[in-house]
Order: structure tokens, then sequence, then C-alpha cells
């Protein structure tokens, strides 16, 4: 990477970049693995760790130029920091806490309270201070709801939030009925951010039973295209009728499959 950056003899795309100009790329990587590890592609995962980490090595060169860090400090400070929350594997190390067994769920626990502690020493006092707004909207959602639900603000169960559900889709009728697109629009943000906090008071990660959602619908919806292609005709000289029984089908062959 440090050749590639040369100013002289490196390659002139590298050279240009910024952390904000290879930012969306280290994040289309961290999906790349994730849809890797989706599909059960082994191979694939090997290629696609290695361009993420290739996207480590691309910020901390630029780092390391501006005098600001070098990779090996990114990986001290990652040590350090698993080292200081795992107390009770690293009893008394630099950094650890005191020793402390306990079951997953206690450890989990402490986890976060560690997690604060670091928030508080970095001045961070609010409690969704440090929620990265650069996540995927939806994760976020789950993730600021989750924060919150740790100081106590949280439905105590699901039928609340369900109840809310109920509330947003109502509203969100209410606006589109009026025909303010503006409102219906924040009313559907609302609906979206009640179903992120109902995953995750299921314990279900919000993105990863969408990108599930999505590939099921991919998965459907190229049997309804096959099915047409058999009589020789697409999607767009079908009717939703046909296609519907289509979709119905593609769903009884998924069950079979499974069963």
């Amino acid at each position: 990477m440090a050749t590639l950056r040369q100013p002289d003899a490196g390659c002139p795309w590298d050279q240009e970049q910024t952390f904000q100009t290879i930012a969306p790329y280290t994040i289309e990587e961290a999906y790349e693995v994730a849809d890797a590890i989706e599909r059960g592609d082994m191979v694939e995962l090997k290629g696609e760790l290695g361009d993420l980490l290739f996207q480590t090595v691309f910020h901390a060169r630029m780092a390391e130029e501006a005098g600001l860090f070098t990779f090996d400090d990114v990986a001290q400070a990652m040590s350090d920091k698993l080292v200081r929350r795992h107390p009770h594997v690293f009893p008394g190390q630099d950094g650890a806490l005191e020793d402390a067994k306990a079951d997953a769920v206690e450890q989990k626990a402490r986890w976060e309270d560690i997690k604060a502690a670091e928030r508080a020493s970095k001045a961070q006092h609010g409690v969704l201070d440090d929620v990265p707004v650069g996540l995927p909207a939806l994760a976020r959602a789950a993730k600021l709801t989750k924060r919150a639900a740790r100081v106590g603000f949280d439905w105590p169960s699901t039928e609340e939030v369900f109840d809310k559900l109920d509330e947003e889709i109502a509203e969100l009728k209410v606006e589109i009925a009026a025909g303010d697109l503006d409102k219906a629009r924040d009313e559907m943000g609302d609906i979206l951010f009640v179903v992120a906090n109902l995953a995750r008071k299921l314990g279900v990660e919000p993105e990863d039973a969408l990108r599930g959602a999505n590939a099921k619908f991919v998965r459907r919806f190229g049997f309804i295209e096959a099915e047409l292609a058999r009589n020789g005709r697409t999607p767009d000289q079908s009717d939703l009728a046909e296609m519907d029984g289509l979709w119905d089908a593609a769903k009884a062959v998924e069950r079979q499959d499974k069963s």
C-alpha cells in the first residue's frame, strides 16, 4: 500500500484517495463478506476477508502519512480493547477489570457496562452518542433502541410494540388519504423504526431478516420468470393473477424441498 501511494512511482488512483472517498468501498466490502457467509461460500469468503483487510490497510496507510497512527497502532488498540472487555479471560492484565466468572448472559451485560465506561472516558455522555450514523438505517434503528432499552426506555413486552405498530400504520393511512406525501414519508419511517424495535425484542437482526427476505423474493420471482419462459413469455406478457399463482407455486416447491 505504501508503494501504491508513492507520489512518483505509485498508482494515480490510489494516490488521490482520501478517508472519505474510500469509506464507501469499506462498507461495500463488509457487505460482500456478509454475502459470502450467507451463501456459505467459504472460498469466496477468504477472498472477501482479504478485500476487507485491505480496506483497513488502506485507511491505516493514509493515517500514517498524515502522522496520525499506524497499522500496528490499529492492531494494538484492538488487542488492548479485547483484553479490557474480557476480564474473565485475561484477569490481571493491563487494562483488564477484576476477574469475573459468569455465564454468557452475565458476560454480555458486563461487556455493555465496560463499553459504557469507555464512552464515559471519551466524554461521550449521551446514551446514544456513539451509535454510528453511517450504519444502515435499519441496523442503526435496532442499535438505538437496544441502547435506550439498557437504561429502561423500552416496552415491557412485544404486545406493546405490536400496538405501537398498529398505531403507526393507522397514522400512515390517514396521511396517504390526505395526500400529504411528506407526512406519509415520516410515518413510513416510524413504521420501519418500530419494526426494527420489534426485531430487537424478538432477538432477530433486522438486516439479516431483510436480506433473507430479499433473497427469497429474488428466488421466487426467478421461479416465475422460469415458468413463464417455458411457455415463451416474459413477466410483462403476463398479468398479476397469473404471476401471483406462480408465486404460490414457488412457495409450495420451497415447502416441499424443506420437507
